[in-house]
């Protein structure tokens, strides 16, 4: 019978033919440990000398690291192991011998993995991250479409800026500029006027020099919008969604959680409501733990927002931040102009911002205003300030930024582990 790691907790007792590789392997005796993996999982295959034929057991110690084979053997269960089964095995083929491997046991540089990252994937740890990340991406799809959301595809050329400034990748779009989208949340808007409630989920770019742990240059986002949603449902959809994707991972990813080491207990208080706080009451903490430098109207960074995370178990918002350092499209409070509608979400244990979001200006006076006060001139943003013109409701969103996410709820320690190819300020290979 073939079959895969992932499924053999249905053929206790039987034999199975199944296609692995070889991570690693000791041996004592008579007796070989293989430890094996087939891209759902792992297992640790066991030769006895005495079971076998002489070949299949010489076979069994001369092999490679990370050689290709089809082995064969008996399904058992095993309480030592974390999988809960072991394979006792009868046959081995060699598919493929790898001669060399250039990854070891043994500790290597971060520098050496990055440059090898394509062989770096098939390690346990980046195997359970990459399988925690894919459980976040299949608990979003399953709760947007749950809640009736339509996934739009924004994008990726755009001849516009959705959030303004100077960090973008420029290139020729024939005798046109157009530039690589840092956000998709433009037409996302547009979308949610056609659709109502709205999402997308695609690769956005940043060329921002930083090299800190929490930056990536290519990175990917969740963006929904919502028509007829104000500010407080925005945020009350936040929590829910990501308080089901963390126990999504919970429930599905038991094994990945333990291989991290992750202290799930950590996790498992991660339900609504979350903590809310006003950027006021965040200055005035700051100051109140030491933070005498930061003034009224800055933005916070990451030692920032580490400090305020502090103070909770749960994410935090952060909302009513000053509009002068938020972007144009963000609504004013109608009870105080100088602060908007809109929330930072911190995740705790310093992880920092993972989701940003808003009430959207829906007044097209308003809007206009912001055009000239940002410069957005020409025709480039005249399809956006159309929203406004026809049929204008109140509206919201958010963007959920992927790879802190998954590096919060593993527990990684850098963003690069948490993306299968990472593009850092110095890294474009492999």
């Amino acid at each position: 019978m073939k079959t895969t790691i992932s499924q053999v907790s249905k053929y206790v007792g039987q034999n199975v033919t199944i296609g692995t590789w070889l991570a690693n392997k000791r041996s004592s005796g008579k007796i070989a440990f293989l430890q094996l993996r087939d891209g759902t999982g792992f297992i640790q295959g066991v030769v006895v000398k005495a079971e076998v034929s002489e070949d299949i057991f010489a076979k069994a110690k001369s092999l490679t690291q990370e050689s290709s084979l089809w082995v064969t053997g008996t399904v058992r269960e095993d309480e030592r192991s974390p999988f809960g089964y072991e394979l006792s095995i009868t046959n081995i083929e060699v598919i493929n011998e790898s001669v060399d491997y250039p990854i070891t046991p043994k500790e290597h540089g971060v520098e050496f993995l990055m440059d090898h990252r394509h062989l770096w994937l098939r390690s346990k740890r980046q195997h359970a991250i990459m399988k925690v990340r894919n459980e976040i991406i299949r608990a979003t799809y399953e709760f947007f479409n749950n809640n009736g959301f339509v996934k739009i595809d924004p994008p990726i050329l755009t001849g516009t800026s959705a959030e303004g400034g100077s960090e973008l990748f420029h290139t020729k779009y024939f005798d046109e500029d157009a530039y690589l989208s840092q956000s998709g949340q433009l037409y996302m808007e547009a979308a949610a006027m056609a659709l109502g409630k709205v999402f997308s989920f695609g690769p956005t770019f940043r060329a921002e020099k930083s090299k800190t742990k929490r930056h990536l240059i290519e990175f990917w986002m969740i963006e929904p919008e919502m028509a007829f949603v104000e500010h407080i449902e925005n945020l009350e959809i936040q929590e829910q969604y990501v308080s089901y994707i963390v126990q999504a991972v919970l429930t599905n990813c038991k094994l990945e959680l333990s291989t991290l080491g992750r202290d799930i207990s950590r996790l498992e208080i991660i339900k609504p409501p979350f903590p809310r706080i006003t950027y006021d009451e965040a200055i005035k903490l700051l100051k109140k733990k030491g933070f005498d430098d930061i003034e009224w109207g800055e933005d916070f960074g990451a030692p920032h927002e580490a400090a305020i995370a502090e103070e909770y178990e749960k994410p935090v918002f952060i909302t009513h931040y000053p509009a002068k350092i938020k972007a144009f499209y963000m609504k004013p409070d109608p009870n105080r102009s100088e602060v908007v509608l809109c929330a930072d979400l911190i995740a705790p244990e310093g992880y920092g911002e993972i989701i940003g979001g808003s009430q959207r200006i829906d007044d097209l006076d308003l809007m206009k205003q912001r055009y000239d006060e940002h410069n957005l001139t020409g025709g480039s943003y005249e399809w956006y300030l159309d929203l406004r013109k026809y049929g204008s409701v109140p509206h919201s969103g958010f963007g959920l930024g992927l790879e802190r996410t998954v590096a919060w709820i593993t527990g990684a320690e850098h963003v690069r582990e948490t993306i299968p190819f990472p593009r850092l300020l110095n890294r474009l290979y492999p």
